[in-house]
């Protein structure tokens, strides 16, 4: 079966193959190559399934989307949905993560709380739809460590550690990340699209 991946990256989509096919055989992610919906939500939520509607009505399959970020508990949540543009510009990852480090720059770390916050949206073509969500709760470091992450990894040490994200690598990053849960919640949704298909 067939889900379209409401993105235009080959490379998050041959990511969500990977880490989806091999635990729901019969499952094929393919790329979206319809237009880009303006995604004006005000949660990861409504994000999420704008860009699933939108792939779902372009192409007529089910679609598959994500929404994800960075949540400050002092920032009242903030960066949240603006993560990727946080410092002004869409995917400017080193401007984004300097920002924050300075605006947290006076916080004491017992102030840093903070969480990754994965949301993923599917949406049939007969408007079914299933959202669900994997939470990553840990605290902002005060400086970037580590080279094995990307955003705001280097800055986000999960609880239960002491390394940041993009210190402890993948092995751990695909068992415990806001993705990893998210993952893991929409397999018994997916499944049971490929059962019925």
């Amino acid at each position: 079966m067939r889900v379209v991946l409401a993105t235009h990256n080959p490379h998050k989509a041959a990511e969500f193959q990977q880490i989806l096919g091999d635990a729901v055989p019969g499952l094929v992610i393919v790329s979206y190559d319809g237009p880009e919906p303006i995604e004006d939500g005000v949660t990861f939520e409504e994000n999420a399934l704008i860009k699933a509607r939108a792939a779902a009505a372009h192409t007529g399959l089910t679609a598959l989307a994500d929404d994800s970020g960075i949540c400050v508990d002092a920032m009242g949540g903030a960066p949240g949905i603006f993560s990727a543009r946080w410092a002004g510009r869409h995917g400017d990852a080193e401007a984004n993560l300097r920002l924050l480090l300075d605006q947290l720059a006076d916080l004491p770390e017992g102030a840093r709380a903070a969480h990754f916050t994965a949301t993923l949206a599917l949406v049939a073509p007969d408007g079914d739809e299933t959202v669900v969500e994997g939470v990553w709760r840990g605290r902002i470091a005060p400086d970037a460590r580590g080279g094995h992450g990307h955003g705001y990894d280097p800055i986000f040490i999960p609880d239960g550690h002491d390394e940041t994200a993009a210190e402890l690598g993948p092995a751990v990053k695909n068992v415990e990340s806001h993705r990893a849960r998210a993952f893991a919640a929409v397999i018994p949704a997916l499944s049971a699209l490929v059962a019925r298909a």
